[in-house]
Protein backbone atom coordinates (compact mmCIF):
# COMPACT_ATOMS: atom_id res chain seq x y z
CA UNK A 1 0.00 0.00 0.00
CA UNK A 2 3.41 1.96 0.85
CA UNK A 3 3.74 2.21 -2.99
CA UNK A 4 0.66 4.00 -3.80
CA UNK A 5 1.32 6.60 -1.87
CA UNK A 6 5.10 7.56 -2.63
CA UNK A 7 6.99 8.73 -5.81
CA UNK A 8 11.04 7.75 -5.55
CA UNK A 9 13.53 8.14 -8.54
CA UNK A 10 17.17 7.01 -7.14
CA UNK A 11 19.95 8.13 -7.82
CA UNK A 12 22.20 5.50 -8.94
CA UNK A 13 24.87 4.06 -6.52
CA UNK A 14 27.94 5.11 -8.27
CA UNK A 15 26.58 8.74 -7.74
CA UNK A 16 27.88 8.69 -4.21
CA UNK A 17 31.62 8.36 -5.24
CA UNK A 18 31.21 10.23 -8.34
CA UNK A 19 30.07 13.44 -5.98
CA UNK A 20 33.17 12.62 -3.44
CA UNK A 21 35.70 12.61 -6.32
CA UNK A 22 34.22 16.54 -7.87
CA UNK A 23 35.77 19.52 -6.44
CA UNK A 24 33.39 21.46 -3.91
CA UNK A 25 33.07 24.23 -6.34
CA UNK A 26 33.27 24.50 -10.46
CA UNK A 27 34.81 28.11 -11.30
CA UNK A 28 34.28 28.18 -15.14
CA UNK A 29 31.49 26.77 -17.76
CA UNK A 30 33.88 24.64 -19.34
CA UNK A 31 34.86 22.32 -15.76
CA UNK A 32 30.78 22.55 -15.08
CA UNK A 33 29.90 20.80 -18.59
CA UNK A 34 32.84 18.47 -18.49
CA UNK A 35 31.09 17.13 -15.36
CA UNK A 36 27.59 17.47 -16.98
CA UNK A 37 29.31 14.92 -20.21
CA UNK A 38 30.87 12.99 -17.66
CA UNK A 39 27.30 12.15 -15.95
CA UNK A 40 26.17 11.33 -19.00
CA UNK A 41 28.77 9.27 -19.98
CA UNK A 42 29.08 7.10 -16.94
CA UNK A 43 25.13 6.43 -17.26
CA UNK A 44 25.54 5.20 -20.29
CA UNK A 45 29.18 3.29 -19.28
CA UNK A 46 27.31 1.85 -15.88
CA UNK A 47 23.77 0.61 -17.72
CA UNK A 48 22.09 3.02 -15.37
CA UNK A 49 20.09 5.56 -17.38
CA UNK A 50 20.01 7.30 -20.64
CA UNK A 51 22.96 9.38 -22.46
CA UNK A 52 21.76 12.49 -20.24
CA UNK A 53 23.57 14.05 -17.24
CA UNK A 54 22.91 17.33 -15.64
CA UNK A 55 23.34 19.40 -12.26
CA UNK A 56 22.68 22.37 -10.80
CA UNK A 57 25.41 24.59 -9.51
CA UNK A 58 25.87 28.07 -8.00
CA UNK A 59 26.06 30.96 -10.77
CA UNK A 60 29.24 32.65 -9.14
CA UNK A 61 30.91 30.35 -7.06
CA UNK A 62 30.34 27.01 -8.69
CA UNK A 63 29.11 25.56 -5.48
CA UNK A 64 27.92 22.06 -6.85
CA UNK A 65 24.21 22.00 -5.47
CA UNK A 66 22.99 18.43 -6.95
CA UNK A 67 24.12 16.25 -9.75
CA UNK A 68 21.82 14.30 -11.96
CA UNK A 69 21.16 11.59 -14.99
CA UNK A 70 18.39 10.11 -16.73
CA UNK A 71 16.90 7.83 -14.86
CA UNK A 72 14.23 6.71 -17.34
CA UNK A 73 14.31 3.18 -17.87
CA UNK A 74 15.60 2.22 -14.41
CA UNK A 75 12.90 4.19 -13.09
CA UNK A 76 9.92 3.03 -14.81
CA UNK A 77 9.16 7.33 -15.26
CA UNK A 78 9.18 9.26 -18.63
CA UNK A 79 9.71 12.61 -16.73
CA UNK A 80 13.24 11.20 -15.23
CA UNK A 81 14.76 12.86 -17.43
CA UNK A 82 18.56 14.35 -16.33
CA UNK A 83 17.85 17.57 -16.03
CA UNK A 84 14.28 17.16 -13.78
CA UNK A 85 16.01 14.83 -11.50
CA UNK A 86 18.87 17.49 -10.96
CA UNK A 87 16.31 20.21 -10.42
CA UNK A 88 14.15 18.17 -7.95
CA UNK A 89 17.39 16.87 -5.96
CA UNK A 90 18.31 20.50 -5.40
CA UNK A 91 15.25 21.17 -4.34
CA UNK A 92 14.73 18.11 -2.12
CA UNK A 93 18.26 19.32 -0.19
CA UNK A 94 17.15 22.57 0.10
CA UNK A 95 13.55 22.13 1.16
CA UNK A 96 11.96 24.61 -1.11
CA UNK A 97 10.83 23.91 -4.87
CA UNK A 98 12.05 27.62 -5.67
CA UNK A 99 15.37 27.72 -6.07
CA UNK A 100 15.30 31.28 -6.31
CA UNK A 101 15.57 31.41 -2.81
CA UNK A 102 18.50 29.18 -2.20
CA UNK A 103 21.15 30.64 -0.38
CA UNK A 104 23.62 29.94 -2.65
CA UNK A 105 21.33 31.53 -5.41
CA UNK A 106 21.50 32.58 -8.43
CA UNK A 107 21.66 28.95 -9.35
CA UNK A 108 22.22 27.70 -12.89
CA UNK A 109 21.34 24.29 -14.36
CA UNK A 110 24.69 22.30 -16.83
CA UNK A 111 22.87 19.74 -18.93
CA UNK A 112 25.00 17.88 -21.18
CA UNK A 113 21.99 18.88 -23.80
CA UNK A 114 19.81 20.90 -24.82
CA UNK A 115 16.26 20.69 -22.68
CA UNK A 116 13.44 18.49 -24.48
CA UNK A 117 9.93 19.85 -24.49
CA UNK A 118 9.36 18.75 -21.02
CA UNK A 119 12.22 19.58 -19.57
CA UNK A 120 11.83 23.43 -21.05
CA UNK A 121 8.80 23.65 -19.28
CA UNK A 122 9.96 23.09 -16.04
CA UNK A 123 13.07 25.30 -15.88
CA UNK A 124 10.87 28.65 -15.37
CA UNK A 125 8.88 27.33 -12.60
CA UNK A 126 12.44 25.80 -10.80
CA UNK A 127 13.83 29.19 -9.86
CA UNK A 128 17.44 28.83 -11.92
CA UNK A 129 18.39 31.86 -12.98
CA UNK A 130 20.42 30.29 -16.31
CA UNK A 131 20.65 27.85 -18.21
CA UNK A 132 24.38 26.04 -19.65
CA UNK A 133 23.94 23.03 -22.71
CA UNK A 134 26.06 21.02 -24.89
CA UNK A 135 24.73 18.91 -27.11
CA UNK A 136 21.41 20.18 -29.29
CA UNK A 137 18.32 19.11 -29.87
CA UNK A 138 19.07 18.35 -33.56
CA UNK A 139 22.18 16.07 -32.24
CA UNK A 140 19.59 14.36 -29.83
CA UNK A 141 17.32 13.57 -32.57
CA UNK A 142 20.01 12.76 -34.79
CA UNK A 143 20.67 9.76 -32.02
CA UNK A 144 16.94 8.72 -32.34
CA UNK A 145 15.42 10.94 -29.79
CA UNK A 146 12.23 12.36 -29.70
CA UNK A 147 12.53 15.98 -28.48
CA UNK A 148 8.85 16.70 -28.37
CA UNK A 149 8.09 19.91 -29.80
CA UNK A 150 9.32 23.27 -28.79
CA UNK A 151 9.13 26.78 -30.04
CA UNK A 152 11.83 28.49 -32.11
CA UNK A 153 12.39 31.38 -30.01
CA UNK A 154 12.91 29.20 -27.09
CA UNK A 155 15.58 31.02 -25.65
CA UNK A 156 14.09 34.52 -26.25
CA UNK A 157 11.42 33.34 -24.23
CA UNK A 158 13.40 32.00 -21.30
CA UNK A 159 15.67 35.48 -21.66
CA UNK A 160 12.50 37.26 -21.14
CA UNK A 161 11.64 35.63 -17.97
CA UNK A 162 14.86 36.27 -16.92
CA UNK A 163 16.73 33.22 -17.27
CA UNK A 164 19.90 33.37 -19.71
CA UNK A 165 20.60 30.93 -21.68
CA UNK A 166 24.01 29.41 -23.25
CA UNK A 167 23.87 26.56 -25.84
CA UNK A 168 26.73 24.38 -27.92
CA UNK A 169 29.38 24.48 -24.91
CA UNK A 170 31.67 21.57 -25.65
CA UNK A 171 29.25 20.72 -28.05
CA UNK A 172 30.64 17.78 -29.63
CA UNK A 173 31.97 16.17 -26.53
CA UNK A 174 28.59 15.91 -25.35
CA UNK A 175 27.04 14.50 -28.74
CA UNK A 176 29.71 12.03 -28.71
CA UNK A 177 27.91 10.14 -25.71
CA UNK A 178 24.70 10.59 -27.35
CA UNK A 179 26.37 8.83 -30.40
CA UNK A 180 27.73 6.03 -28.04
CA UNK A 181 24.40 5.25 -27.05
CA UNK A 182 22.71 5.28 -30.17
CA UNK A 183 25.30 2.83 -31.56
CA UNK A 184 24.83 0.39 -28.24
CA UNK A 185 21.69 -1.30 -29.10
CA UNK A 186 20.17 -0.19 -26.00
CA UNK A 187 16.74 1.46 -26.15
CA UNK A 188 15.98 4.56 -27.49
CA UNK A 189 12.73 5.85 -25.12
CA UNK A 190 9.86 7.69 -26.45
CA UNK A 191 6.37 7.32 -27.64
CA UNK A 192 7.65 4.61 -30.28
CA UNK A 193 10.06 3.05 -28.14
CA UNK A 194 12.82 1.35 -29.92
CA UNK A 195 16.05 -0.09 -30.02
CA UNK A 196 18.91 1.77 -31.17
CA UNK A 197 19.90 0.86 -34.48
CA UNK A 198 16.69 -1.17 -35.54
Amino acid sequence: MSDLLALRVELPPWIAGFRAALPACLETPEQRMEVAIDLSRQNVLAGSGGPFGALVVAEDSGEVVALGVNRVEPGSCSSAHAEIVALSMAQRLAADWNLGRHPAAPLQLVSSCEPCAMCLGAIPWSGVASVLCGATKADAEAAGFDEGDRPDEWMEKMAARGIRVHIGLMRAEAAAVLDLYARSGKTIYGPDSRVAGK
